[in-house]
């Protein structure tokens, strides 16, 4: 049986999305919640994703990736669309990557700058992500009212980053910034709910598509799991950050496995509101593909690229884990 390869591709494309939604996820939102710390909370914010934010952003090289090379057609149309968020995003990037590795070297007002442009690059690149999340699920449609949707999404999306930046130090801090975070937690958690709230409305207001995927009672009632699992993700989450706020602090991994489950839980729901049209209601993945002699080239060197990137990841979280102390360079 032959491989139906702009699916395979499809699915390759939406775990490096994921994964880089979740992994640089966490360290864009701890990048945005800097102010929130003191000289050396923000330290200890910047140790817990020392070993991995950089590496967690090949996810998203492996994403683009995959469109351009596998989408061609897609490629052109989404990214010449988003071209202005798109660069306000690799701004974003190189800013903090700068000020990652300036901020630890410098001493008085200096590392305040640096500690300024890391969070302006962390909320800048979020920002811009959730702009050009807005831009596509509305179809790239003119005016007012959908950019400004994409305005709100993009506020939502770094509400979203927040959350898992705050239940991240949860996990990998301990005493007053860990207690710190758990309200930062409750403050994203809120964000991520008009987050959801504005894509489960938008998407089927624009797509008749969408619509009749989600609303053909009473065949689709078997996909309101989807939505009652949210529901319940996004209850544990905020329960789990009053309880261990006031002291229990034994499994604080909880907050941020229940904020991954909301973000997969999303992007599974949005993935099946599309599917199979990479530009919605335009253009499906079959007619975006490109010719199936370089589907083939493509599908060998992503058999390689992904489990070993795969193996990479887990083998740094599995060997960086546990509590930090303060970066410091000897």
């Amino acid at each position: 049986m032959s491989l139906d390869l702009p699916l395979v591709f499809t699915g390759v494309m939406g775990l490096a999305i994921l994964m880089y939604v979740v992994l640089d996820g966490y360290d864009l939102g701890v990048g945005m919640l800097m102010p929130a710390g003191n000289p050396e909370e923000q330290g200890l914010m910047v140790a817990t994703i020392g070993p991995f934010w950089d590496a967690n952003e090949t996810w998203l090289v492996l994403g683009i990736g995959v469109l351009l090379a596998a989408f061609p057609i897609a490629h052109g149309v989404i990214l010449g669309a988003l071209y202005l968020p798109v660069a306000g995003m690799l701004i974003g990037l190189m800013l903090r990557g700068v000020a990652f590795e300036f901020r630890i070297k410098a001493e008085g007002w200096h590392r305040d700058l640096w500690n300024w442009l890391f969070w302006f690059g962390s909320f800048l690149a979020s920002f811009a992500q959730g702009l050009m999340l807005g831009r596509y699920i509305t179809g790239f449609h003119p005016g007012f009212g959908y950019w400004a949707f994409a305005v709100m999404t993009g506020a939502s999306l770094c509400g979203g980053y927040v959350l898992l930046g705050a239940t991240w130090l949860i996990l990998r801090t301990e005493g007053e910034l860990q207690r710190k975070a758990f309200g930062l937690a409750r403050w994203g958690l809120l964000w991520v709910a008009l987050g959801v709230a504005l894509v489960s409305l938008a998407t089927p207001l624009v797509s008749g598509t969408v619509r009749a995927k989600w609303f053909d009672f009473p065949n689709t009632l078997g996909l309101m799991l989807l939505p009652i699992a949210s529901v319940a993700a996004w209850v544990v989450v905020w329960r789990a950050t009053g309880r261990m706020r006031d002291g229990a602090t034994s499994r604080d991994w909880l907050p941020f496995a229940g904020s991954v489950a909301i973000f997969v839980l999303a992007f599974a729901g949005l993935g099946y509101s599309l599917f199979p049209f990479l530009l919605i209601d335009r253009l499906t993945i079959w007619e975006a593909a490109a010719h199936p002699s370089a589907l083939w080239m493509l599908f060998y060197g992503v058999a390689v690229v992904v489990p070993f990137l795969a193996g990479y990841t887990a083998f740094a979280y599995r060997v960086f884990g546990g509590k930090v102390r303060a970066l410091t360079y000897g």
